[in-house]
């Protein structure tokens, strides 16, 4: 549990900083309602991500894919932004904090209000034809993945849809990561939220912030590869304590 002490420590970084970034897990998104993947319960604990969730299983029989995604699709399509991501949108509101970097595919952060997200693994709600690559966005495909059209097809061309989340055995997308690189090297203060850093070379990003001379606090319910890295470390839900350090 984290101490009043510590969290006053946090808040007085967060006023003091010029330049603060975040950078979020499944944790943060875990009061909205969608459980970690990894966690007893979770999407793979239930569906073999070998089998459901990498580029050769999708190409060779897409329906597994879809059928473990109008699960994924019935949570995400009513999950709402909690305490934690309204609490960054406001900080970015403020002119405080310059990004979000995030391994969520839930566009959660998004719906919050924060304009700057940089997504390490796609956007699950974004989709595109891998016939004659036409573009969808928002909840259409999956409602209709959620009444159970699988795998949707193209309302163009007819072809299959694949969701732009990075699959297993895809490479991280260019772009996105560094992008990641540039906040991280110009930032006073991260927030690591709600992940227990284990997915390189994701986990790598507040090493690299603290290295380029920014404090570190990190929050999250277990203990992490990188408490070490951290200035201060909060154990404890997102939704309590982001609200606590953030908002003055």
């Amino acid at each position: 549990m984290f101490l009043e002490s510590e969290i006053k420590k946090a808040k007085e970084l967060v006023i003091n900083a010029g330049k603060i970034s975040a950078f979020t897990g499944a944790g943060i998104s875990v009061d909205s309602g969608i459980p970690d993947f990894r966690s007893e319960g979770g999407l793979w604990k239930r569906f073999d991500p070998l089998e459901h969730a990498t580029r050769e299983s999708f190409m060779r029989d897409p329906t597994k894919f879809w059928t473990m995604g109008k699960e994924l699709a019935e949570t995400i399509v009513k999950a709402k932004p909690n305490d934690a991501h309204l609490a960054l949108a406001r900080l970015e509101e403020q002119g405080k904090l310059t990004g979000v970097i995030t391994l969520n595919i839930d566009n959660l952060q998004q719906s919050a209000g924060s304009k700057r997200v940089i997504e390490l693994h796609g956007n699950y709600l974004c989709a595109h034809c891998i016939e004659c690559n036409e573009e969808y966005f928002g909840r259409a495909v999956h409602e209709s993945v959620a009444k159970g059209e699988i795998p949707p097809k193209c309302e163009k061309c007819g072809g299959i849809l694949k969701s732009d989340a990075i699959l297993f055995g895809e490479p991280l997308p260019h772009e996105p990561m560094a992008n990641a690189i540039e906040l991280c090297r110009d930032t006073d203060l991260m927030i690591v939220i709600g992940t227990s850093l284990t997915v390189y070379p994701a986990a790598f990003l507040p090493q690299l912030a603290k290295n380029a001379g920014a404090k570190i606090i990190v929050i999250n319910l277990e203990g992490t590869n990188k408490d070490d890295v951290a200035d201060i470390v909060l154990r404890g839900r997102a939704t309590d304590i982001v609200p606590m350090i953030t908002d003055f």
